[in-house]
């Protein structure tokens, strides 16, 4: 027989209040500006190469990473970019997931988490057009109108929640957010701003992770890759055990931000067979993740009880370990 538990037998949320809310948020929106930009460059190249199917001459001996550049983002981003390529090794990785096993952060429902996120960043804005809430419940009706099941709509809702690592003990915005990447082997050009931003990372020396497959063999599989931590990562350990979300949707958590895979075709040589199908979720995840911030602004009250309703059918346990 189960012994009843009172919310005060739960750990209470511990958040580092003094880091800067506005200027995390202020980052994360320009990263995800950027990854805009990318997108739409992407979808103007397919649109062509499907409206021109020979393949162009004039520019076949021309190295075409040199026009992969990114100068129209912000020195800040630059900055955050070098940061993150410099101290994303190997042996910080082994260690943050060591310290997620470890300890719990909170302990809390995914509304509360929702919540405590809202106030984190936005109290320290009070400018700001849309809350966090706002914003996730964007994506998630998105795809409630197109007609996603279910299961997909709660992932739009509590994909970007791992952003509370932030407030929890991250070292700073560079392990929390920005496009991730496989550690452990050597670095792909496709990774934004190319592997000459990973120069001050111990790991290019390294002489096992320095090479093509590191310390992993082709046909691995995803599930068998570090990749580089951060709120994705994050979440997808905390949702992985704890809800009874698919296969689809852990991928979508999980690998929203692994851009040179899902839309540069990177490190296509550690695919199995389930990636391949994962790979089309991320795919039709990434539209809802990027785009629906232009809609309008949601209800949050109208419609909290109908999320509840999927948060309750895929959380089991009402409470989460972060």
């Amino acid at each position: 027989m189960g012994v009843a538990l009172d919310r005060k037998d739960f750990a209470a949320p511990v958040f580092r209040t003094e880091r800067d809310g506005l200027a995390f948020e202020e980052m994360c929106d320009e990263i995800e500006e950027l990854n805009i930009k990318k997108d739409q460059a992407a979808q103007a190249q397919s649109s062509r190469e499907q409206s021109t199917y020979s393949k162009s001459t004039f520019d076949s001996e021309k190295d075409k990473t040199k026009f992969r550049q990114y100068e129209e983002a912000s020195e800040r981003v630059k900055k955050f970019y070098l940061e993150q390529h410099t101290k994303q090794t190997v042996a910080y990785n082994l260690k943050a997931r060591i310290d997620f096993k470890l300890k719990v952060r909170a302990e809390m429902g995914i509304w509360e988490a929702m919540e405590r996120l809202n106030t984190l960043i936005d109290e320290s804005d009070p400018d700001t057009s849309l809350s966090q809430i706002e914003h996730l419940l964007q994506a998630a009706e998105a795809m409630r109108r197109d007609g996603k099941p279910r299961w997909m709509q709660l992932t739009g809702l509590i994909h970007d929640l791992g952003k509370l690592l932030f407030f929890f003990d991250a070292e700073g915005q560079w392990d929390v957010v920005g496009d991730t990447f496989p550690v452990g082997c050597a670095f792909d050009e496709r990774i934004i701003y190319g592997t000459k931003s990973f120069s001050a990372n111990p790991d290019v020396n390294d002489p096992i992770y320095s090479t093509r497959e590191g310390i992993y063999s082709p046909g691995c599989g995803l599930d068998n890759v570090m990749l580089s931590w951060g709120h994705d990562e994050y979440m997808y350990h905390v949702v992985k055990h704890q809800s009874t979300l698919p296969d689809e949707a852990l991928a979508m958590i999980r690998y929203h931000s692994f851009y040179p895979w899902h839309k540069e075709n990177a490190y296509d040589w550690m695919m199995n067979e389930k990636d391949k199908e994962m790979l089309k979720a991320v795919r039709a995840f990434n539209p809802y993740d990027l785009y629906s911030k232009s809609d309008d602004v949601p209800k949050v009250e109208e419609l909290k009880p109908y999320y509840m309703e999927l948060i309750d059918e895929f959380f089991p346990k009402k409470v989460i370990k972060w």
